[in-house]
């Protein structure tokens, strides 16, 4: 579902990233761990197509994005990657049903349907109740739960997570975590989650660990 050959990545004449290498199957929970600096981040956001890596390749779903232009590689992005960030990134004028709407709109879907599925997932995260309130109103939790849902929203064949549980209570964290367990259960979903939250790391398929920019084996 996700493969990663040889990516190697540089800022200036510091390289982050020396030959990384790594394969997460479908239905598969993979956490990527490692100390702050290790390179983590800068490899979820290679394999979501926000940044290039200066060698090597990486496939989604058995495609590579290599070589498309950017009104292709945004679509790409927008239809096969969802992505759940630390702090949500939720748009405030907007309600949580109109923000699960966002991607698929985008990608041309009607909007009754995307009303329609906006619900289904809403449901599936148990946030029915608050799909009119804007983010401002939701918990922090809440919030997280309206954003896995968006991720969610045009049936993407990979989830990418970013500390998705850094910004959350004990609580809410725990809830969070058993959530990414329940979706991949009933939905089938990939999921990378870069994370330091070791009880989260334990629960995943399988631990990844990436130092000074290899992964360690």
């Amino acid at each position: 579902m996700i493969e990663v050959e040889g990516v190697v990545k540089r800022f200036g004449d510091l390289e982050v990233l020396h030959g990384v290498t790594l394969r997460v199957e479908r239905g598969e929970i993979v956490s990527l761990v490692g100390a702050s600096g290790a390179g983590k981040s800068t490899l979820l956001q290679i394999i979501g197509t926000l940044m290039q890596p200066d060698e090597g390749r990486v496939a989604i779903d058995g495609l590579s994005p290599r070589g498309l232009a950017d009104s292709e590689l945004a679509a790409f992005r927008n239809r096969r990657i969802g992505f759940v960030f630390q702090f949500h990134h939720l748009l405030e004028e907007f309600s949580a049903e109109e923000n699960v709407m966002l991607p698929m709109l985008i990608a041309g879907v009607d909007t009754r349907e995307a009303k329609r599925r906006a619900g289904e997932l809403l449901a599936l995260v148990a946030m029915s109740h608050r799909s009119e309130h804007r983010p401002s109103a939701l918990s922090g939790g809440e919030q997280q739960r309206v954003a896995i849902a968006r991720a969610l929203a045009n049936n993407p064949a990979v989830v990418l997570a970013d500390e998705p549980t850094g910004n959350l209570d004990t609580a809410t964290r725990d809830e969070i975590q058993r959530l990414f367990f329940e979706l991949r259960d009933k939905t089938g979903q990939t999921f990378l989650i870069v994370t330091h939250d070791e009880k989260l790391a334990s629960m995943s398929d399988r631990k990844i660990e990436l130092k000074d920019g290899n992964i360690l084996r």
